[in-house]
């Protein structure tokens, strides 16, 4: 088990998605905010390897506009060299890593136009995973999508839309389940159909379910990840006090977090803290998972 935090280090003074508004697009400004964005990256995963956190969610922002017709910067090529590089030092810590498409992938969409853009997003970001050289346990989260008035109808249209899909990106997709559309169950139906990998939202499931409770369905989603997918991955969060429902906490709950550890076991998996404060919520969990088997706690071969 490794538990892990998404995007951004608040810690270490500079961020891994800088980007520039579109009319302000050029070659140029693109080698010099990746280049800035990839020294970033690796400044936050040896931050993360020094404070035992071996699970980290890339940002999608790493290459500004990367999807966008307007990109005519080579910066697979141009950068392959810095990608390997960054790649060779997650294989050699044994960091599991993700990446999460924002809320505008949307591959059950009606709309041809937001499919197209929905389909070269994801093909950008597994290409981001492949330039660094990692295998399929690497994972490009994304969730279902909208119901569109027909719920039944968008998740065949879903199936369709991803049996489209390049192999590039399909051994890479996991689906997971949302606070209001998809639940644990619908994702499994889909898992069903597709053998796409189902990763568990815990927090989303507190809010939206069939009156399942999270360890009986623990099972069936362990089983939806083959050995080439790595570990299931979860994400963790809680309710911020005083906010609306589904607003997720400021800083880790640590007897929720211990609650989730115990109700969880015997079942591994990779845990990411989708928690605002990010680095300093991953280090406290880690303290508090200390003395659980599951923990992972480091490459001894890495030094």
């Amino acid at each position: 088990m490794r538990i892990g935090y998404p995007c951004i280090n608040r810690s270490i003074g500079c961020t891994p998605s800088r980007t520039f508004r579109l009319a302000s697009y050029s070659d140029d400004r693109v080698d010099q905010t990746v280049k800035a964005n990839l020294d970033c990256l690796l400044k936050i995963l040896s931050y993360n390897t020094a404070h035992g956190i071996f699970f980290f969610r890339i940002t999608s922002d790493m290459v500004p506009f990367a999807s966008h017709p307007v990109c005519t910067f080579s910066w697979q090529k141009h950068f392959a060299e810095e990608f390997r590089i960054i790649g060779d030092f997650i294989r050699l810590h044994r960091f599991r890593i993700s990446m999460h498409p924002d809320q505008f992938v949307l591959l059950n969409a009606p709309d041809e136009g937001v499919l197209e853009r929905s389909v070269a997003d994801l093909a950008y970001q597994a290409q981001v995973l492949d330039l660094m050289g990692l295998d399929d346990s690497a994972k490009l989260q994304i969730h279902l999508g909208g119901v569109y008035r027909n719920k039944t109808a968008s998740m065949e249209r879903f199936i369709e839309n991803y049996e489209r899909l390049d192999d590039a990106i399909r051994r890479r997709l996991v689906i997971e389940n949302d606070e209001r559309l998809y639940t644990i169950s619908d994702c499994l139906a889909i898992h069903g159909r597709t053998g796409i990998p189902v990763l568990f939202d815990v927090f989303h499931h507190s809010l939206h379910n069939n009156n399942e409770c999270m360890a009986d369905l623990l099972e069936p989603v362990r089983a939806s990840w083959k050995k080439t997918d790595g570990i299931p991955m979860v994400d963790y969060s809680s309710q911020q006090p005083g906010k609306r429902p589904g607003a997720h906490a400021e800083h880790i709950n640590p007897e929720d977090f211990r609650s989730f550890l115990q109700s969880s076991k015997p079942f591994d998996f990779d845990v990411m803290l989708e928690i605002k404060d990010k680095e300093k919520s991953a280090e406290l969990a880690l303290s508090i998972a200390h003395n659980d088997s599951r923990l992972y706690r480091g490459n001894s071969a890495a030094g």
